[in-house]
C-alpha cells in the first residue's frame, strides 16, 4: 500500500525507522529486527541508505523484505553523490521487488565531496522519480531549520517547492519541544503546504550519542530534557527508562493535540519501541 493512502485512513499511523548495518556480519540480524517490529503491528517501516549510499544495495533487499512480511516499506534513497543511471537502476530494482514508496532524500555529503552531479538538492531527486514510475513519495523537513539554511523563511520556502514538485507526505528529523513541532506546522501552512507532516520521534536513551545526533539534525535540546540527561546521563538503566518516558510524554501530547501519525526513530532496537507503544496500548488505537 502506498503511505498516502494509509495517512488518510481515519486511524492513527505508526511507524519505525531501521538501518541496514555496514557490517556485513551483522547484517543478517536486520531481519530479526524487522521481525520483531512488525509485532508491534506498526503501519510501515522506513529502511536507511547509509551516507554516500554506503549501505543502498542492503538497503533494497531490507525493503523487499518487509514488503514480502506485508508490511508497507519506505525505502530512503539518496542522491547528492549519485549519476542519473545509478538512480534509474536503484528505482527499477525497489519496483521490481514490490515497493513502491521512497524517501527523497539529497544525502550527507561525503568527505571531500564536490559538488559537480546532477543532483544538487532532493527536489532534483523527486523530480526524476516522479517521471519513472508510479511512486508514493515523501520528503524531509526540519521543524527548527535545516542547519545549511540560515532563514527560517528560505528554508520553508524551499519546502514548498520539494511539495509542489511531487511530495506526497513529509517527516520530520527528530525534535524534543513539541512547540518547535506545531509552530512549525503553522508555518507550513501559511505558505500553502498542505501535504500529512508526520513527526519523528527519537527515544534518548544515551545522552553522550545525543550531541552528535543534535549537531547533525539543528535539533535543540529544551532545559527540561537537559535537566533529564545531566541527572540520569551516567546511568544507562536510569537514562534508558528516562528517555522513553520523555518520548511517551511527547507521542501522547501529540495525539492529544490532534497528530494522527507517529514515526519512532529505533536505532534498530525494536525494544526501545516496544516498551513506548506498550505505554501507549489505549491510546494508539
Amino acid at each position: 500500500m502506498k503511505i498516502r493512502e494509509l495517512l488518510k485512513q481515519d486511524k492513527i499511523t505508526l511507524s519505525c525507522e531501521i538501518f541496514p548495518p555496514k557490517k556485513e556480519g551483522h547484517f543478517r540480524g536486520i531481519f530479526g529486527i524487522v521481525d520483531r517490529i512488525n509485532q508491534l503491528g506498526v503501519d510501515f517501516i522506513s529502511v536507511t541508505y547509509g551516507a554516500g549510499g554506503s549501505t543502498s544495495k542492503k538497503t533494497v533487499e531490507v525493503a523487499s523484505y518487509i514488503q514480502g512480511s506485508g508490511t508497507p516499506a519506505l525505502a530512503h534513497l539518496t542522491c547528492c553523490d549519485s549519476t542519473k543511471e545509478q538512480i534509474r537502476d536503484r528505482l527499477v530494482q525497489l519496483k521490481e521487488n514490490g515497493v513502491e514508496n521512497i524517501l527523497a532524500l539529497r544525502g550527507d555529503k561525503p568527505e571531500g565531496f564536490i559538488e559537480n552531479g546532477p543532483y544538487t538538492h532532493a527536489i532534483d531527486l523527486i523530480q526524476d522519480i516522479r517521471t519513472q514510475g508510479d511512486f508514493c513519495i515523501g520528503g524531509a523537513c526540519y521543524p527548527e531549520g535545516h542547519v545549511e539554511c540560515a532563514h527560517k523563511g528560505d528554508d520553508i520556502g524551499h519546502l514548498k517547492e520539494k511539495v509542489e514538485a511531487g511530495c506526497d507526505f513529509l517527516t520530520t528529523q527528530m525534535f524534543f519541544d513539541n512547540n518547535v513541532f506545531y509552530n512549525f506546522l503553522y508555518r507550513a501552512l501559511s505558505v500553502g503546504i498542505r501535504v500529512p507532516v508526520i513527526p519523528g520521534i527519537m527515544p534518548v536513551t544515551n545522552s553522550r550519542q545525543i550531541k552528535r545526533s543534535c549537531e547533525l539534525s539543528g535539533a535543540t535540546l529544551p532545559p527540561r530534557f537537559r535537566a533529564i540527561a545531566d541527572k540520569f546521563g551516567e546511568d544507562p538503566l536510569a537514562m534508558e527508562q528516562a528517555g522513553i518516558a520523555y518520548a511517551t510524554e511527547q507521542i501522547i501530547d501529540l495525539v492529544a493535540n490532534g497528530v494522527k501519525s507517529i514515526h519512532i526513530y529505533t536505532m534498530n532496537r525494536p525494544e526501545i519501541a516496544g516498551k513506548i507503544v506498550d505505554n501507549l496500548s489505549h491510546i494508539l488505537c
